[in-house]
């Protein structure tokens, strides 16, 4: 019996001990709970909350300086001169940092059109030279025709004693003015004589001469030739409906001529019909195509077998038609 008692004493005791062991164990725990902000009451009152967290407090705008970078500066345009104070405009690209932009250096210049009028017609390229004769023609074409080459007289005496040189007579009712030979240019559908074209306008017509064919187009005369047509002095009697509105009206001394490009016409009725120059007759221009020559002391300008002698009429140059004699 006393053994049962002190087994039943020892085991009170160490539930004594386990249950105050226990009770530390929850009163420890209880107080880290109520350390973080919550835990138990003791007093076995309601749980208590948690305090709230204060709000995210917000941070004040900062206002930064901006930082737009200069517009880019437009650099003047450069123009580089060119033929007859012309010029091509280059456009510089702005200096912005795209540094990837391709700029195109390629504009080409035409710098040999100075003093020069190059003219494509019929795949026949003309230099028209203010200063000199340079013209397509075609040199194994030989132009024979001298219908209108031979200078009918003057209407009236001359009064003026004639040039003499190599056996001839030069007779002129003006005085000998020097000066160079310049070409007229009549614009680009009018050629000189020996000019050669593959084909002819639509308003190109045909005339027949003394049983010739010839094919007249706006002032200028052409022959049919191997390949194409070529250019010759108008034919003496050749009639057309219309010449040129550029005709200039000249005095023979007792009718008016219709010159142009170096071709004489007179009116007949409504008609228009090539005669040979007169001499004496005074005109402001001559064609291309002609050979200055030089005689003794003067300088004429030769067409086929008409000479012109350059004058000066009231303050103006001007060529006048010679009549050339043999000296008897």
């Amino acid at each position: 019996m006393k053994s049962i008692s002190k087994t039943v004493k020892k085991l009170a005791l160490l539930m004594c001990l386990t249950g105050a062991f226990l009770f530390i164990s929850v009163d420890s725990l209880a107080q880290r709970h109520r350390g973080g902000g919550g835990g138990f009451n003791r007093g076995g009152g309601a749980v208590q909350s948690r305090p709230a967290r204060p709000a995210t407090q917000s941070r004040p705008n900062v206002t930064r300086p901006s930082t737009t970078r200069p517009a880019a500066t437009t650099r003047p345009a450069t123009v580089r001169p060119g033929a007859n104070n012309s010029g091509t405009k280059i456009n510089r690209p702005t200096n912005n940092s795209n540094r990837n932009n391709t700029v195109n250096r390629n504009n080409t210049v035409n710098i040999n059109n100075v003093g020069n009028r190059n003219t494509n017609i019929s795949g026949n390229t003309v230099n028209r030279n203010r200063n000199n004769v340079n013209i397509n023609v075609n040199n194994s074409v030989h132009v024979r025709n001298n219908r209108n080459t031979v200078v009918r007289p003057g209407y009236r005496p001359y009064t003026r004693p004639p040039y003499v040189y190599g056996g001839y007579r030069y007779n002129c009712y003006h005085p000998y003015y020097p000066r160079p030979y310049v070409p007229f240019y009549w614009g680009p559908v009018w050629h000189p004589w020996g000019f050669f074209v593959a084909t002819l306008a639509t308003t190109a017509i045909i005339v027949s001469v003394e049983n010739q064919k010839y094919h007249y187009d706006q002032g200028v005369w052409y022959t049919s030739t191997n390949g194409g047509y070529t250019a010759v002095p108008a034919p003496v009697g050749g009639t057309v409906n219309n010449i040129p509105s550029g005709a200039e009206t000249v005095n023979t001394g007792t009718v008016n001529n219709y010159y142009y490009g170096g071709t004489y016409y007179e009116k007949d009725g409504e008609k228009y019909t090539v005669v040979a120059p007169t001499a004496g007759t005074i005109v402001e221009k001559l064609p291309e195509g002609g050979e200055e020559v030089t005689i003794g002391d003067v300088k004429y300008v030769k067409f086929g077998e008409t000479y012109y002698q350059p004058v000066q009429v009231d303050g103006k140059d001007k060529y006048e038609v010679v009549q050339v004699e043999k000296d008897s």
